[in-house]
């Protein structure tokens, strides 16, 4: 049993977690639920959150119970510690999967989701996804990446889209089911006008193979794509027909900075945090934190006390709050990037307030592979 579980209802729990702790703020939480999913409502877009933001069934059930069609993972493991979630009938594994054990594992997966689809960007992970499927007697979903200009994934262009596209086509225990286009390098950059651009570029091409491939009378059901960064400017492009924005449960200091609607700010509120508490105060300028680069997620801003005052990493289990604050405190900081934090933790401490409410594993936590 985790240390917290016994402080479940109780009033005034939250002061007496064993720390550092990930907590979710459960208002803010199902706020952003909410205005997801009328942002992507009025935007005529289907809604499938990208779960590697949480990794957590619980999450991704009330993201489904919210209105979601289905959802995002970025791996494998993901997908097979999801597969279960009470409610899911589509999954969408995002990134190309090559390896010798992976197809199979996506092939005996297919058996537990109503549809499974996965992301293809060569002709051999085609071929191998193919093979893994037919051979167990299975039928996937093959959505053909297309590269937004990062070149880290995806094929380069519309010619190379239908080539691809035609080879899925032809492949027995694959069907083609779309095209996929993420320009994962727009989501966080602070200026507007800036990811406007990037994601027009993008979104280009993916309507270029789109209609190259309707020309050859094999028209894609799904155009997926899309995040948080830019959920508000892909909707009115008219190229997409869903969205895979993750990060807007959650929020975190990276996009606190980023201007996610014309006029500045954006419809989400700050709902993850890690309580830590002060287990040191020998010092003028600063207590001392249990919580390092071990509690937080670090290739990005710092963590973000909710008091205002300055924080800096002391190592792997500290961390310095340059604030008087008395030995035992407890304190809570803002994520400073929400995905790689949650894949530190084992839990995710569900708050009202001062009352801890419940506690929902991570159940794809490290599942990498």
């Amino acid at each position: 049993m985790h240390p917290n579980a016994a402080l479940i209802g109780r009033p005034g729990g939250r002061a007496l977690l064993a720390t550092p702790a990930l907590i979710l703020d459960l208002p803010a939480f199902e706020h952003n639920l909410a205005a997801m999913a009328a942002a992507a409502q009025a935007a005529g877009l289907a809604l499938r959150p990208h779960a590697k933001t949480h990794k957590s069934r619980a999450v991704a059930a009330r993201q489904l119970a919210a209105g979601a069609v289905g959802l995002c993972v970025a791996k494998t493991g993901e997908a097979e510690a999801l597969a279960d979630t009470p409610g899911l009938n589509s999954l969408l594994v995002t990134s190309p999967v090559i390896g010798p054990s992976a197809p199979a594992r996506l092939a005996a997966l297919a058996a537990r989701v109503p549809e499974l689809l996965v992301v293809v960007d060569s002709p051999a992970g085609a071929a191998a996804l193919s093979a893994a499927a037919q051979g167990a007697g299975r039928v996937i979903g093959a959505v053909v990446d297309i590269d937004p200009g990062i070149h880290r994934t995806g094929v380069a262009d519309a010619a190379a889209a239908l080539a691809l596209a035609r080879q899925v086509a032809g492949l027995p225990g694959l069907r083609f089911a779309g095209l996929q286009c993420y320009a994962g390098h727009a989501q966080h950059l602070e200026d507007y006008a800036t990811r406007v651009m990037i994601a027009e570029m993008a979104l280009g091409e993916m309507a270029r193979a789109a209609a190259a491939l309707r020309a050859a009378g094999l028209a894609p059901g799904l155009l997926t794509g899309g995040g948080t960064g830019t959920f508000a400017i892909e909707g009115g492009l008219g190229v997409l027909n869903e969205l895979q924005a993750g990060s807007y449960a959650f929020m975190d200091v990276e996009y606190g900075a980023v201007a996610l609607e014309p006029a500045g700010g954006g419809p989400f509120r700050p709902a993850l945090f890690v309580d830590a508490r002060v287990i040191s105060a020998n010092t003028a300028d600063f207590v001392t934190l249990d919580a390092g680069f071990k509690a937080f997620a670090t290739d990005g801003p710092k963590p973000k006390p909710l008091s205002g005052a300055d924080f800096a990493f002391m190592g792997d289990e500290h961390g310095a709050l340059f604030e008087a604050v008395p030995l035992g405190s407890l304190v809570t900081l803002q994520v400073p990037h929400c995905d790689p934090t949650v894949n530190l933790y084992d839990v995710i401490h569900v708050v009202e307030g001062d009352t801890l409410v419940d506690l929902w594993p991570i159940e794809a936590r490290g599942r990498s592979y």
